[in-house]
């Protein structure tokens, strides 16, 4: 009787009681097991790979070794960007048992050179090296420096079609086989392939190799690529293995790096713990900050801070001009000079036409000249003209009285204080930060352009290893001339020593403007952190990210990602020590809390001090009325 029939019984039969079936018969009928719910839709079997669910996978295991295997010859494997699994058995074998048949097996050979000598045979070399081999093999074994064990290796792929099963397999073979290893698939024996290299440790197919000691020490499986080099600064712990990714950006072919990343993800917590490391290497380091997060860590290293807005005491002249370098002519410096201002008025003026783009190179040369500013001058000492005496040059110049009318806010208007003023900004320090969050959004890209400008000029200066880090970049991304003029950077940088960092949360910006992709192929180090849904897709096809790489970014963790550094990257952890952490915070919890426990070390200062001040003056005033 089944169970539906107990509950209701037949026809003309009492119904029986439902609370006696229930706890028992009704959980049996429908109980789950975890291999229930772990198991696929549908399971096909065929000689040569399994269908499982949407996937097809196929089994192979390792025939043959060379004579010798070198250490890490695994490696490259276990770091393919591919899907799968491997299973290393190892069953150990009685010493005294190989020894018997060592002996027996080094009497055969010994009895195949001895009749080759008799018979007046040439000496055969692999007879030879088998003799020395086994002998050797022998002595080892009776001083127990060496074992012998039965190694089984499998390994399953997995792939969606044939044809991907097909590429795997080929690239694995070609690995291999250049190092004289060979594989063949468990055809017929798929099932028992699979199986064996499920976490069960089952070894099913039972295809082993004998393999002493040390070479099967070579077939150690915890490698990966790492990052951890002699010299260079700590970014964070490689999460694959653990290990420390210590790395130098000034030991690759450019020193430029761009870090991409969600609100919140970390990126500024891990640019500003970059900097602090930088720091301690003798290296100088200049920030664009659009929001004011570095104010703190420049005063804790002693740094300077320029707050650049409309107000600010702080001013910058886009007129000044640059020393001629050794290697550089006054022609060149002027020329560079005023192209870049071609650019920052064609961002000024919201677009040129072709015209008043000629005009305006024109003015600015004259603006020069009344300065006596020329190509075959010396203007090392000369004071550059400002933005008042290029409107009256425009002004005064055919076709130019419209484009002077447009600049007079620039000069005359609420915006005069930023940008027509002599610079007094000096950046001789190792640490600076140019602040532009009270800068109004509408001026940010241009401040932003004078800025790297002014700073490109100070650097072209001297040589010295420096990393300029600009926070944000998607404002200057936002511009095709203040994209260019970054991209100028990127490109020239490396001749002064120079690094650029560029970090920014608006992927989609950054990487819709003709210079994004550019920027991202000349810099040498590339940092992913935690992505949003939407960009990383687009971020997948430019990086050539594998699928786990993409599902790793968007599952992170804050400080978590994956760090490229020329040929290899890896999945990194930033860490910070208890010190760096009070110094670099971005959490505005954490920061109210320091400054809090500042107060409270100030007022208990101030306390003690008021406290011994009237121990002092009631002392004295004891001795007065003695």
């Amino acid at each position: 009787m089944g169970i539906f029939d107990k509950i209701l019984g037949k026809k003309g039969e009492a119904k029986q009681d439902i609370s006696s079936i229930l706890p028992k018969e009704i959980f049996e009928a429908g109980a789950l097991e975890l291999k229930d719910i772990i198991a696929p839709s549908a399971l096909k079997i065929t000689p040569k790979e399994i269908n499982l669910g949407e996937k097809i996978l196929r089994t192979f295991f390792v025939i043959s070794y060379p004579r010798f295997l070198t250490e890490g010859w695994f490696a490259p494997i276990i770091n393919m960007d591919k899907v799968f699994d491997v299973s290393i058995f190892v069953h150990p074998i009685e010493t005294a048992r190989v020894l018997r048949q060592f002996q027996r097996k080094v009497a055969e050979v010994q009895s195949q050179i001895h009749s080759r000598e008799e018979k007046g045979l040439v000496r055969d070399p692999m007879l030879d090296i088998a003799y020395q081999d086994l002998e050797n093999l022998r002595d080892q074994l009776q001083q127990a420096q060496e074992k012998l064990f039965d190694v089984g290796l499998y390994m399953t792929i997995y792939g969606e079609s044939e044809a991907e099963l097909d590429k795997v397999e080929s690239e694995i073979k070609s690995i291999l086989e250049a190092k004289l290893i060979y594989v063949k698939p468990a055809l017929f024996q798929q099932e028992q392939g699979y199986k064996s290299t499920l976490p069960l440790g089952n070894d099913l197919l039972g295809v082993h190799s004998k393999l002493n000691s040390s070479p099967l020490s070579s077939l150690f499986p915890f490698t990966s690529f790492d990052l951890t080099s002699d010299k260079g600064i700590l970014y964070g712990i490689n999460r694959h293995n653990s290990s420390l990714v210590l790395f130098d950006r000034f030991s690759l072919e450019n020193y430029n790096s761009v870090m991409f990343a969600k609100a919140g993800a970390g990126k500024s917590y891990a640019t500003k713990l970059e900097i602090l490391r930088t720091l301690m290497f003798d290296t100088e380091v200049i920030v664009i900050d659009p929001e004011k997060e570095y104010e703190y860590m420049a005063d804790a290293t002693g740094g300077r801070y320029f707050n650049i807005s409309l107000n600010s005491e702080h001013h910058i002249n886009p007129f000044d001009l640059a020393p001629p370098g050794p290697d550089e002519s006054a022609a060149n410096i002027l020329r560079s000079n005023i192209i870049n201002l071609v650019g920052l008025f064609r961002l000024m003026m919201g677009g040129l036409t072709a015209e008043e783009d000629a005009i305006i190179d024109r003015a600015i040369t004259e603006t020069y000249a009344l300065k006596d500013i020329t190509a075959d001058s010396d203007f090392t000492n000369v004071e550059a003209p400002l933005m008042s005496d290029f409107e009256l040059v425009l002004s005064g110049m055919s076709g130019g009285e419209s484009l002077a009318q447009r600049l007079s806010k620039y000069t005359k208007g609420t915006w005069a204080g930023f940008i027509n003023r002599p610079s007094n900004v000096d950046i001789n320090k190792k640490f600076v930060v140019f602040s532009l969050r009270d800068m109004e959004d509408e001026l940010k890209p241009i401040a932003m352009y004078i800025v790297t400008h002014f700073i490109w000029n100070a650097i072209r200066k001297d040589l010295k290893k420096r990393l300029l880090v600009i926070d944000e970049a998607w404002w200057m991304m936002k511009s095709e001339d203040t994209a260019s003029f970054l991209m100028g950077l990127v490109k020239r940088g490396r001749k002064y020593f120079l690094g650029v960092a560029t970090i920014t949360q608006d992927v989609g910006d950054f990487l819709k403007s003709p210079y994004g992709v550019p920027i991202i192929t000349n810099s040498s180090i590339q940092m992913l952190l935690k992505q949003s849904p939407t960009t990383i897709d687009e971020l997948q096809k430019v990086f050539n990210l594998t699928d786990e790489e993409k599902y790793l970014l968007l599952e992170s963790d804050v400080g978590e990602g994956i760090f490229f550094a020329g040929l290899k990257h890896v999945a990194i952890k930033n860490i910070a020590s208890y010190t760096e952490d009070q110094i670099i915070t971005s959490d505005p919890g954490q920061i109210l809390a320091i400054k809090q426990a500042k107060r409270e070390a100030i007022a208990e200062k101030e306390a003690v001090e008021l406290a011994r001040y009237k121990e002092m003056q009631e002392a004295k005033a004891k001795n007065v009325g003695q």
